[in-house]
């Protein structure tokens, strides 16, 4: 047992450099495809910028909103729902939406004109939140005047 301990052989250097080499590129090819595989799903997810762009309270027989949202980004979004509310925690789903165009869908460097009834006060902060068919949701506020 103690023979083993005592020996003085080891690896020989060429060995040993090539072992070095082989570790240090497959360090390289995992760190390559772990960059690609982030950057690929982070870039893919930013395809929509959506923004909203005009926000107006006016009265054509009821209280009404309309909402023009642009999309700043490089892929279209389907609008599937809009909130309301008057507290930023407690936004309701709006029912009787009207879409411009009727199809939902806002194009890249477009914008979408979103009307519904919603009753308003004068000097009152609204809250809106519009959700696309992907999960994006866009919150934001206006005063009504």
């Amino acid at each position: 047992m103690i023979s083993i301990f005592k020996s003085k052989k080891g690896i020989s250097p060429i060995l040993a450099t090539l072992l070095l080499i082989v570790i240090a590129v497959s360090a390289v090819i995992v760190t390559y495809a772990w960059v690609m595989t982030f950057t690929g799903s982070t870039t893919s997810q930013a395809g929509a910028i959506l923004t909203p762009e005009n926000i107006r309270f006016y009265t054509s027989g009821q209280d009404k909103v309309e909402i023009v949202i642009r999309n700043s980004g490089t892929a279209s979004a389907k609008v599937e729902e809009v909130y309301s509310g008057t507290l930023s925690s407690d936004l309701q789903q709006v029912s009787s939406v009207t879409y411009s165009p009727t199809s939902q869908i806002v194009s890249e460097g477009e914008s979408l004109k979103i009307t519904f009834n919603n009753d308003w006060d004068s000097g009152t902060r609204y809250y809106f939140k519009v959700v696309t068919e992907e999960g994006l949701s866009i919150p934001f506020s206006s005063e009504a005047q």
